[in-house]
């Protein structure tokens, strides 16, 4: 795809990282922001486009990580930047539940289209990834009568208490947070590089888990990322989401595709479990959504979600005009551009380069990834024990030469790589030429 942008989309270091802005703006947060809003890197952002971010001091840094998963399209596009700008210009909020406005159910009418199955859908917009995780769970419980929440290992569902309660791990997010609600169960999943298991095999290992500890019949919904982010780009053996499927239609169970991270195009398809062949009961989508404006949405079969009383799902702000218009450019973009397609050249482009760092470098145990959602899993050399020391001194090299990569996975391990699907060829082995120095600067210096 040949497109134009207002910043070359190259790599550009004109001070060195984080530059003497970046450094005078972390003194003025360090006097007013809360600690617990942490930062990965330092490096203060004044605007961008395509794949490339400008710092304040005007460094030019290849983003591999997009916002986690938001910026999917690439910063700060132009259509979206017109779209969200003209609505604002008319109308910017009346509350969908008081007045309503069309763009609200232009978006539901897309995600009716896009997400899959051919059944009747519904759908209710909302502000955050976590929030509507929270509506699903209100919806499924609604809709069964009954209360268990099912999450897997090494999830991340959100920050609220009730997805906090979801999420796997308690460090840095659960740590000192409780109490936490009751009636959320974490089971084991498919973790083929850890496990060894086939698809089939870990979900008899998972089923066996629920029939034992918790009890098909109690259980409402079963929450599955089919690509896990922050868990660390942890994709499922074959097999694994059809065999769950088919136990949840079996016990009454709804199947919930948690999208917030991988859907919206970045794996090639609009949604991630599409690559399993399962059609969830309801799907949750955020992030990619609207290139940057909150927007997310609860989608699914139309008998569970008008089983919910009127009024007792939605929110203040939940698909306001602006967001709205600017997630119905994304929709035309992703089209328009054919960016399914283009996720699958950067999954390509992604193979060809990094593909063979396991056997380079006696530190990375995995490369795994489906479109522009990669993760590079670090072990000490010989084993599979995690290896977070490494990570950290992957990312800092990173940081500090124009690359911003993210770090995953329950043992803080997992090289995260998430660009822009718009990234180019170029810009994907320039970035990965950096990270390769810090693979071999830690192959040589740090013990096995």
């Amino acid at each position: 795809m040949t497109a134009t942008y207002s910043v070359p989309q190259k790599r550009k270091l004109v001070t060195a990282l984080p530059g003497p802005k970046s450094v005078e703006l972390q003194a003025r947060r360090e006097k007013t922001v809360a600690r617990g809003a942490g930062t990965l890197a330092n490096i203060y952002m004044d605007h961008g486009a395509g794949a490339i971010l400008v710092d304040v001091d005007g460094n030019q840094i290849i983003d591999l990580g997009c916002g986690i998963g938001v910026t999917t399209i690439g910063h700060a596009h132009p259509d979206v930047a017109a779209a969200a700008s003209a609505q604002a210009a008319k109308l910017t909020h009346t509350l969908f539940t008081v007045t309503p406005y069309e763009n609200y159910v232009a978006v539901a009418e897309k995600l009716a289209e896009i997400t899959p199955g051919d059944f009747e859908k519904h759908s209710v917009l909302v502000n955050t990834g976590a929030e509507a995780v929270e509506n699903a769970v209100k919806i499924a419980r609604k809709f069964t009568g009954r209360r268990a929440i099912v999450a897997l290992d090494h999830a991340f569902h959100g920050r609220t208490n009730l997805t906090m309660t979801m999420t796997y791990r308690p460090w840095p997010e659960r740590a000192g947070m409780g109490p936490f609600p009751g009636e959320i169960y974490s089971v084991p999943t498919s973790y083929p590089f850890r496990d060894g298991l086939s698809g089939l095999e870990a979900a008899e290992k998972t089923i066996d888990y629920i029939n034992t500890h918790i009890g098909a019949t109690e259980v409402a919904a079963f929450f599955v990322e089919p690509i896990q982010g922050d868990g660390g780009i942890v994709i499922p053996a074959p097999g694994y989401f059809k065999r769950i499927r088919e136990f949840c239609t079996e016990n009454g169970i709804v199947f919930v595709a948690d999208e917030i991270q991988a859907g919206i195009a970045r794996t090639g398809l609009w949604y991630s479990i599409e690559h399993h062949d399962v059609v969830p009961d309801l799907v949750t989508t955020a992030k990619g959504i609207a290139g940057g404006f909150p927007l997310a949405a609860v989608t699914g079969r139309a008998d569970i979600m008008d089983s919910v009383q009127p009024g007792g799902i939605g929110g203040t702000f939940g698909g306001n005009p602006v967001s709205t218009a600017a997630a119905l450019a994304v929709f035309n973009l992703i089209e328009r551009d054919d960016l399914l397609g283009e996720a699958k050249r950067v999954e390509a482009a992604l193979w060809a380069r990094i593909g063979d760092w396991a056997e380079k470098f006696s530190i990375v145990g995995e490369v795994r990834g489906k479109g522009a959602m990669f993760g590079v899993e670090l072990v000490h050399p010989g084993t599979k024990k995690p290896y977070p020391e490494a990570l950290t001194a992957v990312i800092k090299h990173a940081t500090t030469n124009g690359v911003i990569a993210l770090d995953a996975g329950s043992w803080d391990s997992v090289l995260r790589i998430m660009p822009s699907v718009v990234i180019s060829d170029e810009l994907i082995d320039d970035a990965a030429t950096v990270l390769e120095e810090a693979l071999t600067a830690l192959v040589s210096a740090y013990p096995a």
